[in-house]
């Protein structure tokens, strides 16, 4: 993913590539190349530390490394009031799967049950995956009731998310899939984004690239960015 930035970086005509720096390299060089906004696609060990030293040294902060916690973006964004910069952090920069998120906040006060199954590469290091979290949240959020109750006493069953079952796959030669599958008495809605080429997040990360410094502090969800 980070190469792929630096290349839709370096590509486009209102942006300038000053930097790239690997997951072991020193954030110095940010800071010695006037680097004004940094896209950090690292690792869950590595990207709060990332993050806290650049909006310290006041360099704007897009974000698609996902596994930060909820007590780690707490701690962004109080960072991020203090800083001159802002921090921007999005499970998924795909449009389609903003939109898919979207859909299924829509969808879910209609349906009693519902289920993500969500499939990605072998080397991606957190599960669930912050996409499926995200869209969780967002049905949980907009339902503003519990879903049927389902028994989640075997280990099959995926992550309970708020009432929502996550089943996570990691299979190569995936990229990043998800499902969203609502059910009620006599009829079922699926709702699917494929990623199938690291292409599909560029757009998304170019927007919050161009965008970060306008919106104050911390903000989450690409969704933001978009008339939705």
């Amino acid at each position: 993913m980070g190469s792929t930035v630096c290349d839709a970086v370096a590509a486009d005509a209102e942006l300038e590539l000053v930097a790239r720096i690997d997951v072991d390299d020193s954030l110095d060089a940010a800071v010695e190349n006037r680097a004004e906004v940094a896209v950090d696609f690292t690792t869950p060990d590595s990207v709060k530390a990332n993050v806290l030293w650049l909006l310290e040294h006041g360099v704007h902060c897009v974000v698609g490394t996902t596994g930060l916690s909820d007590d780690d973006l707490a701690e962004i964004g109080q960072h991020a009031q203090r800083s001159p910069a802002n921090c921007f952090v999005a499970p998924n920069f795909a449009v389609g799967a903003v939109l898919m998120m979207h859909f299924a906040a829509q969808a879910a006060p209609y349906f009693g049950r519902a289920e993500i199954s969500e499939r990605h590469h072998e080397h991606k290091l957190d599960a669930p995956s912050g996409t499926s979290l995200r869209t969780a949240e967002l049905m949980n959020r907009s339902r503003g009731s519990k879903w049927d109750e389902v028994d989640t006493s075997e280990p099959s069953r995926g992550l309970d998310v708020g009432g929502i079952n996550v089943h996570s796959l990691r299979v190569p030669g995936s990229v990043a899939h998800q499902e969203v599958i609502l059910g009620s008495p006599g009829q079922t809605l699926t709702i699917k984004h494929d990623s199938l080429d690291r292409a599909s997040f560029m757009p998304g990360v170019i927007l919050a690239v161009k965008n970060v410094a306008s919106l104050p502090g911390l903000t989450v969800g690409l969704e933001h960015l978009l008339d939705l």
